[in-house]
C-alpha cells in the first residue's frame, strides 16, 4: 500500500509504455510563451507529469518561457538532491519539488496575481490550498488511478481507503466552493492550478459521474478552470471520466448509487418490516460478451495471444509479418484503418501521445480479441496526426466501440476480412503500420504504441 506519494514523482503514463515502440515522446524543446517574454528555464520531467503541469500551466499565465528536453532520468537524478523529477534549471540554481517550482514560477511576475492580491494573507491562503492538495487529494488519487495505469500493483483494501478519503478532501473543497467561482478570490490563483492538476487523471480515468455526484461545485469549477485557454495549452481537452478504469486484476466496480458520499436513507429505512421476508431475486443470467460466443460459434484457428509473444519476441520484423501472413485468418478476424477525426485539436506531442494511451486503457476490454499500432504522425508546426492499424475478431469494430466511446471519434476503414479480400497493397500497408519506427506516410512518427 502506497504512504508516500514521493515515490511516485514519475508519471506513469510512461511506464506503460513499457512494452510500447516510442520515439520522441515529447519534442526536443517546447516552450509556452505569453505575453511578455522573461529570462528563460529549463523544465526536466516526463511527459505528461501531472506534477509539472503546475509549473506549466502558472508560466502560460505569466508568460514565462520553458523548455522541455527530451527526458533522461539519469540527468535529473543528477539535478535534484532527491533524485526525482521535475527539477527545474535556472541561471541561479537548481529548484526540486513540483510545488517549488511552481511558486517560483508563479512569483516571478506579482501583477497576474497567481499567489493572490499581494498581502501576505492572500499569499499564505493560496499557500493553505497547495497544502490541502498534497496533503488531502494527491495521496489518494495516485492510490487510486496509479494501479489503473500499471504503475503500482491493485490493492483492494487500498482502493477502497482512497476512494473514502478522496471523498472526503472533496467534501471539503465542494463546501468552500459553494458559493465561490475560485478557490481564494475573484480569479484563478497558483491554488486553483495545483488542486486541479491533482484532480486531472483522476478525473478522465476513475472519477465516473456517480463518484462525482455529490460534488457539483467541485465538477463546475473543475470545468471551468480546464477549459481556460492557459489550462488547455498545457493539457488540451479534458473529457470527464465516463466510466472508471480498472486496474489488472481488479472486480468491475459495483453501480450502486453510493457516489463519493453515500445515498440518503429513505424515511422510516431502519424500522424492522413485520411482513413475511421477500422472496429471493430470480437469478439473472449473466449475458456473455458476443467475442465469447463468437469463440464458442465460430471458432478459429488464429490464436491471438501466439501472435502478441511472436510480435514481442521478433527481431526481424520481415520475418515477424511473414509468419503473421501464414497464420491469419481472414475469416475469423478483420483489419481495420483507425483515423483520428479531429485531428486539428492536436497541438502538442505529448498531449496528443497521452491521448493514444487513454484511448488504449479505454480497449482493455477487448485485449483477448485485438491488436493494434497507433501512431501520431507530423510536427507541432504542421499537423498531428492520430492513424492506426488494428486487428479485430469477426468483421465489425461495432464491439470496439461498444467498449470504448472514444472509438466513435475516429474513422474506420475495413482492409481485410470476411467479404474483403486481402491484397499485396494492404499487407504493405499493414507492414509499413506495424513495424515503421521513424516515419510513416511521409510523415514523421512522433510516437508509437503497441496493443496487445
Amino acid at each position: 500500500q502506497c504512504t508516500n506519494t514521493s515515490a511516485f514523482d514519475y508519471h506513469p503514463l510512461d511506464f506503460i509504455c513499457k512494452t510500447i515502440r516510442i520515439t520522441n515522446f515529447i519534442p526536443k524543446t517546447l516552450s509556452y510563451p505569453k505575453r511578455r517574454k522573461t529570462m528563460s528555464y529549463t523544465l526536466h520531467t516526463p511527459a505528461g507529469n501531472f506534477r509539472a503541469f503546475k509549473a506549466l500551466i502558472a508560466a502560460e499565465y505569466n508568460g514565462v518561457s520553458i523548455t522541455i528536453p527530451e527526458f533522461d532520468a539519469s540527468v535529473a537524478s543528477a539535478l535534484s538532491p532527491t533524485g526525482k523529477a521535475p527539477v527545474l534549471q535556472t541561471k541561479s540554481g537548481v529548484i526540486f519539488e513540483s510545488n517549488a517550482i511552481a511558486r517560483y514560477i508563479a512569483k516571478i511576475r506579482r501583477d497576474t496575481g497567481l499567489t493572490g492580491n499581494g498581502s501576505l494573507v492572500e499569499e499564505a491562503i493560496v499557500d493553505s490550498w497547495i497544502d490541502f492538495s498534497a496533503n488531502n487529494l494527491e495521496l489518494p488519487a495516485c492510490v487510486w488511478w496509479y494501479p489503473t495505469a500499471g504503475f503500482m500493483p491493485f490493492q483492494k483494501a487500498a482502493y477502497e481507503k482512497a476512494k473514502t478519503d478522496l471523498a472526503a478532501g472533496l467534501t471539503i473543497l465542494n463546501n468552500h466552493l459553494l458559493d465561490k467561482t475560485y478557490l481564494v478570490n475573484d480569479q484563478i490563483t497558483l491554488a486553483d492550478i495545483t488542486v486541479v492538476s491533482a484532480l486531472l487523471y483522476p478525473m478522465k480515468l476513475v472519477c465516473d459521474k456517480n463518484f462525482l455526484k455529490p460534488f457539483t461545485n467541485v465538477v463546475r469549477w473543475f470545468t471551468t478552470c480546464v477549459n481556460q485557454k492557459e489550462f488547455k495549452d498545457v493539457v488540451g481537452a479534458v473529457q470527464l471520466c465516463k466510466k472508471e478504469t480498472t486496474a489488472p486484476g481488479q472486480e468491475a466496480p459495483k453501480n450502486d448509487n453510493k457516489g463519493g458520499g453515500g445515498g440518503k436513507k429513505k424515511k422510516g429505512g431502519d424500522k424492522k418490516k413485520e411482513e413475511a421476508p421477500a422472496a429471493a431475486p430470480a437469478v439473472v443470467k449473466k449475458v456473455e460478451h458476443p467475442y465469447k460466443i463468437m469463440d464458442k460459434e465460430a471458432p478459429s484457428k488464429f490464436s491471438m495471444d501466439a501472435w502478441k509473444k511472436t510480435y514481442s519476441n521478433g527481431r526481424d520484423y520481415a520475418v515477424t509479418m511473414a509468419t503473421f501472413w501464414e497464420v491469419y485468418d481472414l475469416e475469423g478476424y478483420s483489419l481495420w484503418q483507425q483515423d483520428y477525426n479531429y485531428n486539428e485539436d492536436n497541438k502538442r506531442i505529448f498531449m496528443t501521445a497521452n491521448a493514444v494511451t487513454g484511448f488504449q486503457q479505454r480497449t482493455d476490454e477487448i485485449r483477448k480479441w485485438s491488436f493494434g499500432v497507433m501512431d501520431v504522425l507530423g510536427t507541432e508546426e504542421t499537423t498531428l496526426e492520430i492513424t492506426g492499424i488494428w486487428l479485430i475478431r469477426g468483421d465489425t469494430v461495432k464491439h470496439m466501440q461498444d467498449a470504448n466511446d472514444d472509438a466513435n471519434w475516429y474513422s474506420w476503414k475495413m482492409l481485410a476480412g470476411k467479404g474483403t479480400p486481402l491484397t499485396d497493397d494492404v499487407k504493405a500497408k499493414v507492414a509499413a503500420y506495424w513495424t515503421s519506427e521513424e516515419e510513416l506516410e511521409g510523415k514523421p512518427i512522433q510516437d508509437s504504441k503497441v496493443f496487445k
